[in-house]
């Protein structure tokens, strides 16, 4: 099946036909860092995460890139004397890639932070006044603006006339031709920090905000690419007004368009605007790491996600499900390449050997679940197929069918890897508390088997419902006695 995409600018699925198929390029709008990343941050840089690992499946080589806005409004507001802004945004991007890490998000290719390329966004800015798509403030401000009359696509991307559009609000008024015409760049106000300002041909000042992510796009990936994505609420102005300014300026931009749903609360997408927002600090402080990465990929990127404590529930039992076959699977694995290896040493051929104890060449990913995934990247279908993968498996463990056993286990590893459910930490134990755990429950293992073996059922039936009423299961094989958690 060839991959297609929802392309938010065309508004329909597309066939996806990279510019190279040895390297696909992604550019998506990273933090903005005058705070501390909340949910719906991270699920954003999840749902780019999951294509960017099934474009690396598909193709082999993604450069991706994830950028920092660390100079903006909102940053120079935060600060304060004592953490001047730089300083501010700064620590809040180590908290955003520690919320990234924790639930397996890949570092980018290259995160650029804007402060980085203002050179860049410069010469972008001069070319589009010599191409007479924007102009200078003619009131001396040193403020550098847009004219979105100049550009007939203007709207392209929303769909909106620009005469329906709201005034862009990032500036002021009077030094503007039109109400929409938006900031290239800033002059310098009074009571900005001196070292929030560069100079430029139009005067001291910095950046607008979307003039950076262009400027970055075309420095990291050239003047056209593959993907630009971002969450659904960056469509309008971000994402009208990066697209108007660079292909104003001549460059090929994005070939597709993509748009993350928002996390809502009552109907509403949460923002820290709105002051409705759960930090992800709190939520990981809670919950298992991968547990939060599967309720927040469970739901498809382009919908929107109402997150309760149930979705964490639901998806920690899954991940249960998928983990506790993935450790009997592993075992019988074991279990087979021990007979396999004894009955080589016995000088057995390959033909003597039992089909029920081989595994023939079966592809990693099952062809239903790289359906799904072609399909607009639909992880819920997906997931779907994985869960399958461990039922039949688990089936094929309790017939004793362990080479078949196997196969769902190469199967189950290969899904789990594309969708980064074995790269965030291993659930909310640390090494010591796991070992200090696995020891205690080693111990009541033996002591039941002793008393087994002493044919005192009280003895045996009463451990075992202890080890049970902790949530702990066991698995008796002629192996030995596995435990696990429920």
């Amino acid at each position: 099946m060839t991959l297609r995409l929802y392309d938010t600018r065309a508004a329909q699925l597309r066939d996806f036909v990279p510019l190279d198929p040895e390297n696909i390029t992604m550019y998506v709008c990273g933090p903005t860092v005058q705070s501390g990343p909340h949910i719906g941050h991270v699920r954003a840089a999840l749902s780019f995460d999951l294509l960017r690992r099934w474009l690396t499946y598909r193709y082999g080589r993604v450069t991706f890139v994830r950028n920092v806005t660390d100079i903006d409004d909102k940053v120079l507001q935060n600060a304060t004397d004592a953490e001047p802004w730089w300083a501010l945004a700064y620590r809040m991007e180590q908290e955003f890639t520690a919320a990234y890490a924790a639930v397996g998000i890949l570092p980018p290719t290259y995160e650029p932070r804007a402060t980085a390329s203002i050179p860049q966004m410069q010469e972008l800015i001069a070319r589009l006044i010599e191409r007479g798509h924007a102009y200078p403030a003619p009131d001396g401000s040193g403020d550098v603006y847009f004219d979105v009359h100049s550009w007939p696509s203007y709207g392209s991307l929303t769909n909106q006339s620009v005469d329906a559009m709201e005034a862009a609000v990032d500036a002021d008024p009077r030094g503007k031709r039109a109400p929409q015409d938006f900031a290239l760049w800033k002059g310098a106000k009074a009571g900005e920090p001196d070292d929030a300002t560069w100079q430029s041909p139009w005067g001291p000042g910095r950046p607008g905000w979307h003039i950076e992510c262009s400027a970055m796009a075309k420095r990291y990936l050239g003047s056209a690419f593959d993907i630009h994505g971002g969450g659904l609420d960056l469509r309008f102005p971000h994402h009208e007004n990066e697209l108007a300014q660079s292909t104003a300026a001549g460059d090929g931009f994005a070939q597709y368009w993509l748009h993350n749903g928002l996390i809502t609360v009552n109907g509403q997408k949460m923002s820290k605007s709105l002051g409705n927002f759960t930090l992800a600090s709190a939520v990981l402080a809670v919950h298992d790491p991968v547990v939060v990465r599967y309720a927040l990929a469970a739901a498809h990127y382009r919908s929107s996600l109402d997150l309760s404590d149930s979705s964490y529930a639901e998806a920690e039992a899954a991940l249960g499900r998928i983990r506790s076959f993935l450790q009997r699977a592993e075992r019988a694995a074991e279990r087979n390449a021990v007979r396999r290896a004894e009955r080589t040493s016995a000088g057995a051929s390959d033909s003597g050997v039992s089909t029920d104890d081989t595994i023939e060449y079966i592809p990693l990913i099952p062809e239903a679940f790289a359906d799904a995934m072609d399909d607009d990247l639909g992880v819920p279908q997906a997931l779907a197929v994985l869960h399958e993968r461990v039922r039949s498996g688990n089936q094929a463990l309790d017939e004793g069918d362990d080479a078949a056993a196997e196969r769902a286990l190469i199967e189950v590893r290969a899904m789990v890897g594309v969708l980064g459910l074995d790269d965030a930490p291993a659930a909310g134990r640390d090494a010591a508390t796991a070992s200090a755990l696995d020891a205690l429950v080693q111990t009541m293992i033996s002591q039941r088997a002793q008393a087994r073996a002493d044919k005192d059922w009280a003895t045996a039936d009463r451990i075992r419902d202890a080890i049970a009423s902790a949530g702990i299961t066991l698995e008796d094989t002629p192996a030995g006695t596995h435990w696990s958690i429920e």
